[in-house]
């Protein structure tokens, strides 16, 4: 029967969402002199993982990824000698993490990794990625600005930062956003007016804030300032990326781990398929990850009339049914509608004497 173990495989990734860091892996890239040719890859759960040839530096930027909780940080390293980043590119493609950033990343670099994000993105790989100064216009890429930002006795540019940042979203649950978000080793930042502050939010800008007391995240937002039909304002928020990452991840993969050319294309087996997709949208909704009765799977009629009309079908003398329940050979057309819950951020209150 093969296809009802999916709805199991469903529930225990539902079941997985809003645990703490359980989407949380930060990937690194770093250069360092201990790895003198090709590509060197470390899993690290904690500080005690940490690799010995690693320099000050990088072990730095380690400890502050692991600062925010995230379930595992990976590195991958390249000699530090190298002109450019690509080798280290290539084998983040092989690869599965959430986050990604490359700490003290030189200026020059940033819009050759901002454009690789994008494009994977484009192909499918979804994840974040926190790069220093980098107007991205895009939800694949935070653009982290904030510098002389004081911790102890040292300050730190955003470049040498961005490991912090990069760990702390990893590490949040996904019911919630990076926004005012404290980060109490951080002594002070460059003090900004509310207005200021609001000003570089609008313009796709994560900044530290500090208010007067600590210091904390002003809003978690992404890169994205150009709103269109495909890209509507939810992209601009981090915490609604990475619902909707997690949501077509969990999918895809159980998918093409479970389905793909092991169930034959039968009309009952869509349908056991939707509902597997079905049982695993409400059990988010259930741990108020997405919203309530807004999410659904169901063939996707428009998909499928086209698919017939390719292959010589009259679709017009077919009725709705029947189109659902023809033959698409290889083809699954599906269409899953997800409305993820945004958290409270902008509260107007009124006081009445």
């Amino acid at each position: 029967m093969g296809l009802p173990g999916i709805n199991i495989i469903f529930t225990k990734k539902a079941a997985q969402a809003i645990k703490s860091g359980s989407e949380g892996t930060v990937a690194l890239l770093l250069k360092d002199a201990s790895v003198t040719s090709g590509v060197q890859y470390f899993s690290l759960k904690s500080i005690v993982d940490m690799p010995e040839t690693l320099n000050a530096i990088n072990k730095k930027s380690v400890e502050d990824a692991l600062l925010g909780a995230p379930s595992e940080v990976k590195l991958v390293v390249i000699n530090d000698g190298a002109t450019n980043y690509n080798e280290g590119l290539s084998y983040l493609e092989t690869i599965i993490y959430n986050v990604l950033t490359v700490p003290n990343i030189i200026s020059d670099d940033v819009s050759t990794l901002a454009a690789w994000a994008k494009t994977q993105r484009a192909s499918g790989k979804r994840f974040l990625t926190v790069l220093p100064q980098c107007v991205g216009d895009h939800e694949a890429v935070i653009n982290f600005t904030t510098s002389d930002i004081v911790v102890g006795e040292n300050t730190y540019t955003a470049s040498q930062f961005v490991a912090r940042v990069a760990g702390l979203i990893a590490g949040l649950p996904l019911t919630v956003a990076p926004t005012y978000q404290v980060l109490s080793e951080v002594n002070d930042v460059p003090h900004m007016t509310k207005s200021a502050a609001d000003t570089a939010v609008d313009n796709g800008e994560f900044i530290l804030y500090h208010d007067g007391e600590k210091v904390k995240v002003a809003r978690g937002v992404t890169s994205l300032t150009t709103i269109t039909e495909s890209k509507p304002s939810e992209y601009q928020k981090i915490k609604l990326v990475r619902i909707y990452d997690k949501v077509a991840t969990d999918i895809e993969r159980t998918i093409e781990d479970n389905y793909i050319g092991k169930i034959q294309n039968s009309y009952q087996n869509k349908l056991l398929l939707i509902s597997a997709i079905n049982a695993y949208l409400e059990s988010l909704e259930q741990q108020n990850v997405l919203d309530s009765g807004k999410n659904y799977a169901a063939i996707d009629l428009v998909s499928q009339k086209t698919y017939l009309k390719s292959v010589g079908q009259d679709v017009d003398a077919m009725s709705e049914q029947e189109i659902k329940e023809a033959n698409t050979g290889s083809n699954v057309f599906i269409k899953i509608n997800v409305k993820a819950l945004d958290a409270i951020e902008d509260v107007s209150i009124t006081i009445i004497l």
